[in-house]
């Protein structure tokens, strides 16, 4: 969430970070500013906006001219929305500008401090804090008065700064919250996402928590915030910029919807070994003796990558034999968990940087557990912080709702379980039979997607329901937990998810026809429970809308999924959803890449 862009070189400054804002949009935000400088012109600038960028875009005079600036979209977490809330935020002499990512905890106690000292502040919010602190730092240098003022805060932060007396640099430090320097020709870029800077560069460094970076036109060196340089060598982003577009889709959903069948293509690309009917996963960095080894697999995940390693945790437990459970990494990092060295740690998450999944490996990590990551940015905080991982390969994902993420997320899970499995007692016929079902996933994919036209009528008929219940069991039931996610996402439907088998012990009492249940029916060896399940609330004169591989005559639609193997059906049940979510939100009026509330990349507590 929030998104900060920064340049320094000799282009024209403005229109560049405005058109780095918008890349960003899809994080999620309220207001935006934007503040620039020059060598041959010192003196900060600056423009704010509560609103969307365009609001921001309206406001800035013609004559606002600069080859240095930052500019921030802001996701309000002190203070309200507001033009005076909006980032950048200034220091009372003018001087000091500042963009923030992240939550300062002790902002109060600072706060006091500063006001006991004299200093009187414009905004609610905690970065003015850190302006003011920077402001009045003792140092001479601009990089030792942030490092003064950073020595200071507790919290998450990813920071840049911009100050008029060295209008020739920008430092940037992180701790928590993502920081991308972009290489330039004789130009450098910076980033809270690598959304912004690809279409200027793919030379990209990322930096780590604890270290900064100060930015000149023709140069950059980071170090840590105790002054110690360290060595950072560029890497190549392999997306291109025409990935950020919508490709003549209506919406970023819409379009990543229908990038699943090639998405899933590239996370198997290259991974099947078919001479021994398992797959290769090089970045595990796990041979067969440590893998017989692991007891019991805890994955740990927030939102739709908890779903996705609940999915996970199935196909681990069937084709590899080992317990395993997906828990929300938001509740495992506060409640003391037991670490056992036997058990291998899988964090999940889209973006690699999930604030409360990063703080729950760096918790691990100091317990000494072993700890694979599931992510699909390359070079992302968690992708680095892990003892060894997967990546996903889905290819950037704008909207702030997920889809082919999730979807590359559980195929990835099926290649780790069949990795596991195969080590330990998983048959080379079922490995050959699981490799099968792998390769038909695509088009299978392909197949669900061309009933858009009639999933789009069942959407229309049910987007006047003021609730909708999804069920499901066993497999079926993170299927039907995603899928009611999704629908609370984007359409703002109320919708819980339940498992099947407990509709007796309670949810019944909610059936009625103005409660919509929509029930994922798998055609495997549970068929005539969730069939009897159906019974039950047709009883009731319950509407049922069920997700199946063969028509149910007990639910008023159904939508005829193709079968796959029985592991793998929980993959495929869930994109019809996607696609119910989507044109129930459209049907509705929805701002469907950025629903209320929301940012794509939760990098705060």
């Amino acid at each position: 969430m929030c998104g900060i862009v920064g340049y320094i070189g000799k282009r024209d400054v403005a229109p560049l970070l405005l058109e780095g804002l918008q890349r960003l949009e899809y994080r999620g935000y309220d207001s935006a500013g934007i503040v620039v400088t020059s060598p041959k012109a010192p003196g900060l600038k600056m423009v704010k906006a509560k609103g969307r960028v365009r609001d921001l875009e309206a406001k800035v005079p013609a004559r606002f001219k600069g080859t240095t600036g930052i500019a921030h979209t802001r996701w309000a977490t002190h203070g309200a929305p507001s033009d005076v809330n909006a980032h950048p935020h200034m220091s009372a002499d003018n001087k000091v500008a500042v963009v923030h990512n992240g939550i300062i905890d002790n902002a109060a106690d600072l706060r006091r401090k500063l006001e006991a000292d004299g200093v009187e502040f414009l905004s609610e919010t905690d970065t003015e804090v850190l302006t003011h602190l920077i402001a009045r730092a003792t140092a001479e240098k601009l990089e030792d008065k942030v490092r003064q003022a950073v020595r200071v805060i507790e919290g998450t932060y990813g920071i840049a700064v911009l100050h008029a007396d060295f209008p020739d640099r920008i430092v940037v430090a992180r701790n928590g919250s993502p920081v991308v320097l972009g290489i330039g020709e004789k130009e450098m870029f910076v980033a809270s996402d690598i959304a912004a800077l690809v279409m200027h560069t793919r030379q990209i460094v990322t930096l780590d928590d604890g270290e900064m970076a100060t930015l000149k036109a023709d140069d950059f060196r980071t170090y840590t915030t105790e002054g110690t340089r360290t060595t950072a060598e560029p890497t190549t982003v392999e997306w291109e910029a025409e990935s950020y577009d919508m490709g003549g889709h209506d919406t970023y959903m819409h379009k990543e919807i229908f990038e699943q069948a090639d998405a899933v293509d590239r996370v198997l690309r290259g991974r099947i070994d078919d001479r021994f009917s398992t797959v290769h996963l090089g970045g595990l960095n796990l041979d067969a003796r440590e893998a017989r080894q692991i007891r019991r697999v805890k994955i740990l995940g927030c939102g739709t990558s908890y779903h996705a390693g609940m999915i996970g945790a199935q196909m681990i437990e069937e084709l590899a034999r080992i317990p395993a459970d997906s828990e929300p990494a938001s509740e495992f990092r506060y409640r003391n968990a037991v670490v056992d060295p036997d058990t291998l740690y899988v964090a999940v998450s889209q973006s690699g940087e999930t604030y409360d999944v990063l703080a729950a490996v760096q918790e691990l990590k100091r317990k000494g557990a072993k700890v694979f990551g599931v992510v699909n940015v390359v070079g992302s905080a968690i992708a680095r912080e892990a003892d060894a991982g997967i990546y996903v390969h889905a290819g950037p994902e704008v909207c702030v709702v997920s889809t082919k993420c999730f979807t590359n997320m559980t195929v990835a899970f099926a290649l780790l379980a069949l990795h596991l499995g195969r080590t330990r007692d998983l048959s080379v016929r079922d490995g050959k039979r699981i490799i099968a079902g792998l390769r038909k996933l695509p088009e299978q994919i392909t197949e669900i997607l061309k009933q858009e036209e009639k999933v789009k009528e069942l959407a229309e008929l049910y987007a006047d329901a003021r609730s909708m219940l999804f069920i499901g069991r066993v497999r079926g039931y993170p299927v039907a937990r995603e899928a009611s996610l999704k629908l609370k996402e984007v359409s703002y439907i109320h919708a819980e998810a339940y498992p099947a088998s407990e509709l007796k012990h309670g949810p019944l009492a909610l059936i009625e026809p103005a409660l919509p249940t929509v029930a994922i029916v798998p055609d495997d060896d549970l068929l005539e429970k969730n069939r009897a399940a159906l019974e039950e609330i047709k009883a009731r004169s319950g509407k049922i809308l069920a997700v199946a591989h063969q028509h149910q005559e007990k639910a008023d639609q159904t939508i005829v999924v193709p079968k796959n193997e029985d592991e793998l059906d929980p993959i495929l049940m869930g994109i019809p959803l996607q696609l119910l979510a989507y044109h129930t939100a459209k049907a509705l009026g929805r701002d469907i890449d950025k629903p209320r509330n929301l940012a794509k990349s939760v990098t705060v507590e």
